[in-house]
């Protein structure tokens, strides 16, 4: 015989207080002259007797969905990226919240549609994600939202955002490659305009100051685009006139290019040649041999505190301050490094 889930009026008996005090004791309802300890000792007889509350009663009350969205142009198909959804996804449930997630395609009517249907079903907070760090303008439409900004800045300095910290991983990845005895270390780095092209540059050239060896624009060979054949002419070009020792390649594409590069020069990875690169796309750090050793974006990271950031400012009525996170990427170790080669 299935027992009887408890009511609020039989925490009401066992707490020795009325239903209506229950009531608002659970639900901390403003503006009520029931002391501290009354509100401490029904929620622990609602403990004891293992009282859950009607969680879609509450919010429908609260003029609330408990439902979160995630509005991107491609994320829902960018393999690395999975790990954003993944930590946003596993935060909202763990929080008893849903997120569902909207994919624009980059296409501006297709990214209205989708707002209108927000509003619709009555969301109560959005995050608004690309595929890539960088500055980005939300849409006026989202205005009446608590929109949190993920992997991208804002433009907007009223709305919060959280992205990789690209000084940092630039920074970490020249250190591993100095703690390995590098001097002479070239860096392949992208020519889109983006943060990461800026930042990771900064933190290599900061890592090689606070090493005591002489940053030279000369070893940096700045690629086209990020694709592997642009950083496979980048690390051509350093390893013919420059001929560094080691490799700090803009993400694990121009890594594979590097590579390459490597191989027509005939010189090992990473007996030769050391090489290190970011992303931690496993579809090619994995896949190549020897495994690249390479920096670990804080996809998973960023969309966690973005969801956990929405929910408490909704369900606590806490300030969604617009603050601006950057979190440090992950040294993923494998097989691309090692000591430089006796000369």
């Amino acid at each position: 015989m299935a027992t009887r889930r408890p009511s609020i009026r039989d925490i009401a008996e066992k707490a020795g207080v009325s239903p209506t005090t229950v009531s608002h004791a659970l639900n901390r309802v403003a503006d009520t002259r029931i002391s501290a300890a009354t509100i401490k000792r029904v929620e622990a007889v609602a403990a004891e007797m293992g009282y859950a509350p009607n969680g879609l009663a509450r919010a429908l009350r609260l003029q609330r969905s408990n439902t979160l969205a995630m509005i991107s142009e491609e994320i829902g198909t960018t393999p690395y990226a999975g790990r954003l959804i993944l930590g946003a996804q596993e935060t909202a449930f763990s929080m008893g919240w849903v997120l569902i997630i909207l994919t624009t395609g980059g296409v501006s009517n297709v990214e209205e549609r989708e707002i209108q249907a927000v509003w619709q079903h009555q969301v109560d907070g959005v995050l608004y994600a690309t595929t890539a760090h960088r500055y980005v303008t939300v849409p006026a439409s989202l205005e009446g939202k608590p929109v949190y900004v993920v992997n991208a800045e804002s433009a907007n300095d009223r709305l919060p955002s959280v992205f990789p910290d690209e000084f940092q991983g630039g920074y970490d990845a020249t250190m591993e490659l100095i703690r390995n005895g590098h001097t002479v270390i070239g860096m392949v780095n992208t020519g889109e305009n983006i943060p990461a092209r800026v930042g990771r540059r900064e933190g290599y050239r900061k890592a090689l100051e606070d090493s005591g060896l002489r940053y030279d624009d000369a070893l940096v060979s700045a690629a086209e685009s990020s694709f592997a054949h642009d950083g496979y002419v980048a690390a051509r070009r350093l390893l013919e006139h420059q001929h560094p020792t080691a490799l700090f390649c803009f993400n694990d594409r121009m890594a594979m290019g590097a590579y390459r590069a490597a191989h027509e020069a005939r010189l090992n990875v990473p007996a030769d040649l050391s090489v290190i690169g970011f992303d931690n796309q496993s579809i090619v750090a994995d896949a190549i041999y020897p495994g690249l050793t390479t920096m670990a974006l804080p996809y998973y990271e960023m969309g966690a505190l973005a969801v956990r950031n929405l929910i408490e400012h909704v369900r606590d009525d806490a300030p969604l301050e617009a603050r601006r996170t950057a979190l440090p990427s992950a040294l993923i170790r494998r097989d691309s490094v090692a000591a430089p080669p006796s000369r």
